[in-house]
């Protein structure tokens, strides 16, 4: 149990599949021009596979912050100025909005300049330009090559494991590889594991969802005290409750009652972690960059909200306001 009475027990995430496709990734980057590494904006330091950024770094590559209209947009832009902090390209972006999909190709065009004017000196001006999509399970790969190509090529679902094997989709003058979603054997972190779990790229068949909620609950209190508050009409008492309780509470408030008048705790879990998935407490982003860690937690941006103060703001991100859920 953590500090909260939460079990922080080890999450089993790697199925075999997933290390067939690492080692299929390793093969078939050597034919592409660039890598596009899908990253989920509410998370963008734990959905980073750090074996995709291993296997992309010989090649041109750009991190795509995808279901940023689902993050706090301030610290979506906190981030994409971390990443090109880095030297590393970066766009914010909804996979579902064709802009999105725009400015995506536009970075991707950038990155690629230098070997599109090498193949329009040899005679080879508009040739097809070879892009690998990869990304951990459920980030929204298939929903962005289908967006990026102007059709349902690929085959996309809110779930992770929709994606079971490579696949080569047409989009322009582009060849997009589309890889299965793919985790890492080993997180740094049971945070990293959480934040996976909460954003559903964990398969909830193998988790506790009710732990799991406990955890979010807990999590939420620290960063969003005011969103969570408001969106289950919690008192200040109940705000502070264990982590156990407050879903007990939570469950309560919501009629969730069993015979006897015992709160069903299973199905309150079940709500709240939909409700987060479906960005139903507003636009989340539960890690800040690196940099921002000494300065403490970013702010709830746009719609002000009492938790923090706004941060400041950043470079622009395309369909960051719309709804995605």
């Amino acid at each position: 149990m953590n500090g909260d009475g939460v079990n922080r027990r080890s999450i089993q995430w790697f199925p075999g599949h997933m290390a067939k496709t690492l080692r299929l990734m390793r093969q078939e980057v050597r034919g592409v021009d660039a890598v596009l590494l899908l990253l989920d904006a509410r998370i963008p330091r734990s959905s980073l596979n750090p074996e995709l950024e291993a296997i992309a770094a010989a090649k041109p590559h750009l991190y795509v912050l995808n279901k940023a209209d689902l993050a706090d947009p301030a610290l979506t832009a906190r981030w994409v100025r971390w990443f090109c902090g880095q030297g590393a390209g970066c766009v914010a972006i909804s996979a579902k909005q064709k802009s999105g999909a725009a400015a995506v190709r536009r970075a991707v065009d950038e990155a690629l300049a230098g070997l599109m004017a090498r193949n329009a000196q040899r005679g080879m001006a508009g040739a097809r330009v070879r892009v690998m999509v990869a990304g951990i399970p459920n980030v929204g790969k298939s929903t962005f090559i289908n967006t990026f190509a102007g059709a349902a090529r690929a085959a996309a679902a809110d779930r992770p494991g929709v994606t079971r094997g490579r696949q080569w989709i047409a989009a322009g003058r582009y060849d997009l590889l589309d890889m299965p979603g793919v985790l890492w054997n080993k997180f740094d972190s049971l945070e990293t594991a959480s934040n996976l779990a909460f954003i559903g790229s964990i398969k909830d068949d193998i988790l506790d969802l009710e732990e799991l909620a406990a955890g979010l609950l807990s999590q939420m209190r620290a960063v969003y005290p005011g969103r969570l508050a408001g969106r289950y009409k919690l008192t200040e008492q109940q705000l502070a409750l264990p982590a156990w309780e407050l879903l007990e509470a939570i469950g309560r408030g919501r009629g969730m009652l069993m015979r006897g008048g015992e709160v069903d705790t299973a199905r309150a879990a079940a709500m709240l972690v939909d409700e987060f998935r479906a960005s139903r407490w507003g636009r989340i982003t539960l890690e800040t960059p690196p940099d921002d860690a000494a300065a403490g937690r970013a702010a709830v941006s746009g719609e002000q909200q009492p938790d923090a103060p706004a941060a400041p703001g950043g470079p622009q991100q395309a369909d960051a306001g719309k709804d995605e859920a």
